[in-house]
């Protein structure tokens, strides 16, 4: 939403308008262009493809896993993938140390990664915002009172946090992702809170408060719209280091606990077994690898499509 567009809604102009064909043009004409400018980002159009190909496998898990993620076979421990000798073709990517399959795993732990991804930014973003929004609004000793607590937070490494968070809290996926949420929300907060403050003094806000708008809806009506495009992309960076931080967790054993077919545990489990079973450790390293990937290639695009500065003309 733009300026014009905010003061409008707030003075009530555009509700007067019988014709609602050119909202429509100019929002058409607004997409196409931000699909220009990602486009133009040949990396972010491909990590599109590979994340949405990894949801579609996620949301299809029990169609296409040709195994239970935790069925166990004794009769096929640590079985090669089947283009090695011994392998077979039951087991395209092989076998674990209890004879799990690798691709069902691998297939179903996309389901675990994706849904850490999307709990963890949900909660970041919106205790941020809130926290962000009061921060920049109100100002003066509200103000410094966040920024210091948010100062604190960002003060220790990220992993280093969580851990201790969970370590508190409790071994568990539930326990990681709410530490993996409170380890990022900083991010957000600092960034609504500079969005804030550079757009409350603007003309459009002055009018949406002559007119009698209050500062609930100042804040959440006028002034959060114009502040989205800087969160969006820190929103999907965040998303891929919740994958990141999930693994890391499950990998010492304080996030998803097994048999929980989470990347992270995966590694964790497969330790002993990195010199004799490589295929045991590296397939769901390479799965962390791409989808993380994926999603910052994604993130590139969408900072290149909603920072003006980063336009070409």
């Amino acid at each position: 939403m733009s300026h014009i567009e905010a003061q409008e809604a707030e003075a009530g102009v555009g509700e007067s308008l019988p014709d609602r064909a050119p909202q429509k043009s100019v929002r058409r004409q607004m997409l196409a262009e931000f699909w220009f400018y990602f486009s133009e980002n040949k990396g972010a159009v491909i990590g599109l493809c590979v994340f949405a190909l990894v949801v579609i496998i996620a949301l299809a898990a029990p169609i296409i896993a040709p195994h239970s993620p935790t069925l166990q076979n004794r009769d096929a421990l640590l079985i090669p993938p089947f283009w090695e000798d011994g392998g077979r073709l039951s087991y395209l990517l092989g076998t674990d140390a209890v004879g799990r399959d690798i691709l069902s795993r691998l297939i179903f732990g996309a389901r675990y990664s994706l849904f850490i991804g999307v709990i963890v930014v949900v909660i970041a973003v919106s205790l941020g915002i809130a926290v962000g929004l009061i921060a920049g609004y109100v100002g003066g000793w509200v103000d410094t009172v966040i920024m210091r607590v948010m100062d604190i937070i960002l003060a220790f490494p990220s992993l280093l946090l969580a851990l201790v968070l969970v370590a508190v809290l409790g071994p568990g996926l539930t326990n990681a992702m709410i530490a993996i949420a409170l380890v990022l929300q900083p991010h957000f907060v600092r960034l609504t809170r500079a969005s804030v403050m550079a757009e409350k003094q603007r003309d459009y806000v002055t009018a949406a408060r002559v007119v009698g708008a209050g500062p609930i809806r100042l804040m959440v009506v006028t002034i959060l719209p114009n502040c989205l495009g800087p969160l969006i992309v820190q929103a999907t960076l965040s998303f891929s280091n919740a994958i990141l931080d999930a693994a890391a967790l499950g990998f010492l054993g304080m996030g998803a606990q097994p048999p929980t077919p989470e990347w992270g545990t995966m590694l964790a489990e497969a330790r002993e077994f990195i010199l004799r079973a490589w295929w045991v450790v590296t397939f769901p390293g390479v799965a962390i690898l791409i989808t993380v990937l994926a999603i910052n290639l994604v993130g590139d695009g969408l900072r290149d499509a909603l920072d003006p500065k980063m336009k070409r003309s």
